[in-house]
């Protein structure tokens, strides 16, 4: 299955527990995509003694996982795209939504 998961918040327990369902749905042989949005941009440098939301991030890349980011959010924040997180179109998330099977948000 093609799973598209759209995150909108950077609260720790919420982000976190989002890169540990799409890290299990692929361990599982779903596809998996990740559309930042919003606060969720910041993701990528949350880090917190029980909820490390970055190594999660961190770790879901690894695993071959996709990541875009919102590019007006980012720009919003006075933030670019990385390698991890590349800056993308509210046209991409059409696209994400579009390709997957299912659509979760977070």
């Amino acid at each position: 299955m093609k799973i598209g998961i759209i995150l909108e918040t950077k609260e720790y327990e919420k982000a976190w527990n989002a890169f540990r369902f799409a890290r299990t749905a692929k361990k599982t042989g779903h596809e998996v995509r990740v559309f930042l949005m919003g606060e969720a941009v910041e993701c990528e440098t949350l880090t917190h003694v029980k909820f490390d939301v970055a190594d999660q991030l961190a770790k879901f890349v690894l695993e071959g996982g996709t990541i875009l980011a919102c590019g007006t959010c980012l720009k919003s924040r006075l933030l670019g795209g990385t390698e991890a997180c590349p800056l993308s179109t509210m046209a991409d998330c059409v696209a994400l939504v579009e390709w997957a099977d299912k659509t979760l948000t977070f």
